[in-house]
């Protein structure tokens, strides 16, 4: 099995190994996905517990206050459950044992690292965008990896973006690819469970039904965008884990590596970096 995981892939057999370990390990990536998430739909939920018809100054200010902890709570969320996504995706593709409880132990003391991760490239990738798009998505293509470099080789923020920007060199081209493959896909997922809702909320009204529409409307659109960050969420993840892993065997014989290190001792975990 090692021998098979471990070589240089094609984009089309990362594409391929990305949605064989999401099939064949769903209750676990989903469930990782889930676990946080599920937090910040019940406080979404809560908010609505707290609202009144009315535009009164305390009602905006209440709304307000909610909107700003539920957007704390959804980073939170995401950081713990990518790092969580990558530690399971390192444990099934070394042949390790992977569990839901045990990744979200091994990533407990780097949450706030990722968190300060994913806020910087989102900074400089949002500040490149605004001049002209192109350097935004070439950054964006150059820190794709910078989480799983983080988290397996528990790197600093920039080291972790240097790092990223060192193994996807020279392969940033499929790396676009693959980038443009899942945006589309989780497009489409969120189309696909948002537009019932905004149809059977509004009728005629189309995507402005949910603004008019009734509590119980929007805690279903909020229940739709929870599923679809749960099934599209974790591929995103699986798939730059396998990326940084594969660019690690074409520019740093990983493979051999893990393969030596087995050798010289079977009892021995191989540490992936």
């Amino acid at each position: 099995m090692m021998a098979t995981a471990l070589r240089p892939l094609t984009t089309g057999e990362l594409l391929d190994r990305t949605f064989s370990l999401y099939r064949n390990q769903f209750v676990l990536f989903v469930g990782i996905f889930a676990l946080p998430h599920l937090c910040v739909l019940a406080f979404q939920c809560l908010a609505f517990a707290f609202q009144t018809p009315g535009t009164q100054l305390r009602d905006v200010l209440t709304t307000a206050v909610f909107s700003i902890v539920a957007g704390l709570l959804s980073m939170v969320a995401a950081a713990a459950s990518q790092a969580a996504t990558v530690v399971a995706v390192s444990n099934v593709y070394l042949d390790r044992p992977a569990g839901l409880v045990d990744s979200f132990s091994k990533v407990k003391n780097q949450i706030g690292g990722v968190i300060w991760l994913s806020i910087s490239v989102a900074f400089l990738v949002g500040l490149a965008c605004i001049a002209l798009i192109v350097p935004g998505i070439l950054l964006a293509i150059r820190w794709s990896i910078a989480v799983p470099a983080k988290v397996l080789e528990n790197k600093s923020t920039g080291e972790a973006m240097s790092r990223s920007t060192e193994l996807t060199q020279g392969n940033r081209g499929r790396v676009f690819v693959i980038w443009f493959l899942f945006v589309v896909l989780s497009i489409g997922v969120s189309m696909l469970l948002q537009w019932p809702v905004q149809i059977a909320a509004g009728g005629a009204r189309g995507l402005t039904a949910l603004q008019h529409a009734a509590a119980g409307w929007r805690v279903v659109s909020l229940v739709a965008t929870f599923v679809s960050q749960c099934l599209v969420g974790p591929l995103v993840t699986i798939a730059f884990s396998l990326v940084y892993y594969d660019e690690r065997v074409r520019k740093e014989a990983f493979d051999l590596q893990v393969m030596m290190t087995t050798l010289d001792a079977p009892g021995l975990q191989v540490a992936p970096a």
